[in-house]
């Protein structure tokens, strides 16, 4: 599903070494000729561990353990191309009309299912000893999927399809292999998928520290009269500084009253506030911060919603604690805001408070009114308060926090909104010390999920 900053800006494509098009105000400042913030950022190189071939089993054997040990049980997976793909089998593939799919049974070798032409480029990309079945134009893959799962035994029961699987796929499958009951695979993928490694929380960790030198350079580098576009150059051409994909939906003054903004152009003066929401990927897993600040002096107005979004903030990372349900974070958050004037309900804290964060920028389990996910060490989520007032200025401050065995949950860096002028500023408080959970997340059972809320912040 595309994050609100692709959606938003144009992301940064093509090789890592690609540095996007950008202003003359952005391309002076990004000169190596002379001294700059942006000099001194450097890649991550040596310092990334990918993720190996044994996670990749490990993960599909958790899988089969979490089907066999439901009520009712499952009996076989399917997935088209997509995040969980990759986090099953290492593999990524485009989605096209041309079926790459995925069956994992519940016991057996799984299934890959792709075009026969696509074979060689697969299997570069393939290092799992997956069963591996090719299909010919003039052919159907789910009658090859449904038959490569007869030959093993399985011809019906409960066939899990993950959620992002188009309906032309699964209702083929429903076709090819009519004797199954067709239900939803969340049960099985959000319970893999939510409940983060401690290589995960460290590939997490890089992007997110990645995505604040990047920020700290551009808020360094804002001169009047830049556009928004203009920044968001800065930000981009920053990542691939660091050969890192990235970049930022930029928001000046009254625009950032929107949370993800306004089509009318934009150039920076005096009294702005400035809301930059980005990050980046490493090896998949994504980085979501959101720091703003003003370029001047700021209002005595933005001075108290300042201290009232922290104060949010900070109330939620106390109540995001294990073995609490997932909508009451968001309520502790909100009453915050709104105790202090700024409600009610939505009136002026337009969203939930977060979303689960991974291979994803926005995925299960989300903090939003209502939810009734029990919080489990190693779920990850962005905590993104926010205050936006029509026709004056929006603010927002969004960190990514993991859930602790005990205590509060942890930023998975310990930087957080302080200041307008420092809006980056470390924290040195016992909350910033990166949790790792205390049993492996593999061996977690799955936790309680509620219906998928996807859409906004």
């Amino acid at each position: 599903m595309p994050s609100r900053r692709r959606f938003f800006h144009t992301a940064v494509a093509g090789a890592l070494a690609f540095t996007p098009k950008v202003s003359r105000a952005a391309a002076e400042i990004l000169d190596d000729s002379g001294p700059s913030p942006f000099s001194l950022l450097k890649p991550l190189e040596g310092r990334v561990r990918p993720v190996e071939v044994d996670e990749f089993s490990k993960r599909i054997e958790h899988a089969q353990r979490l089907m066999s040990d439901g009520a009712p049980k499952y009996d076989a997976l399917f997935f088209a191309p997509g995040t969980s793909l990759y986090y099953f089998t290492g593999v990524r593939w485009g989605l096209s009309e041309r079926l790459l799919g995925l069956v994992i049974p519940r016991t057996g070798r799984p299934i890959l299912i792709v075009p026969a032409f696509e074979e060689g480029r697969m299997r570069e990309k393939l290092h799992l000893p997956l069963e591996v079945r090719i299909w010919q134009e003039d052919q159907s893959p789910t009658n090859i999927a449904a038959a490569a799962l007869a030959e093993q035994g399985v011809r019906s029961g409960r066939m899990g399809i993950e959620e992002t699987a188009g309906f032309t796929f699964s209702d083929h499958l429903r076709q090819a292999a009519p004797a199954f009951e067709y239900v939803s695979a969340d049960p099985v993928t959000i319970a893999c998928r939510a409940h983060k490694s401690a290589h995960e929380l460290e590939l997490m960790r890089l992007a997110c520290e990645a995505t604040f030198e990047v920020f700290r350079a551009t808020f360094a580098s804002l001169k009047e009269g830049m556009s928004q576009e203009d920044i968001g150059h800065l930000v981009e051409a920053g990542f691939a500084k660091m050969k890192l994909r990235g970049g930022a939906l930029v928001l000046l003054g009254e625009s950032a009253a929107l949370p993800h903004g306004t089509v009318k152009p934009r150039s920076l003066k005096e009294g702005d506030a400035v809301l930059i929401d980005g990050g980046c990927t490493v090896e998949g897993y994504e980085a979501d911060v959101t720091r703003t600040s003003v370029f001047g002096k700021p209002s005595e107005k933005m001075l108290r919603v300042f201290e009232i979004v922290r104060k949010a903030q900070d109330a939620a990372l106390d109540a995001a604690r294990a073995g609490r349900l997932s909508g009451t974070v968001d309520d502790t958050a909100r009453a915050v805001v709104t105790g202090a004037g700024y409600g009610p309900d939505y009136k002026f804290f337009t969203h939930r408070l977060g979303h689960g964060i991974g291979l994803d920028g926005h995925e299960h389990p989300y903090l939003v009114r209502g939810s009734e996910t029990v919080l489990e060490p190693g779920m990850t989520f962005s905590n993104e308060p926010g205050i936006y007032i029509p026709g004056e200025f929006g603010l927002r401050s969004e960190d990514d926090m993991v859930i602790a065995a005990d205590g509060p949950a942890q930023l998975l860096l310990p930087v957080l909104l302080r200041s307008w002028k420092d809006p980056l500023a470390e924290k040195s408080s016992s909350a910033s010390t990166p949790a790792t959970p205390r049993k492996n997340p593999l061996c977690a059972p799955p936790p309680k999920i509620v219906p998928r809320r996807r859409a906004g912040k």
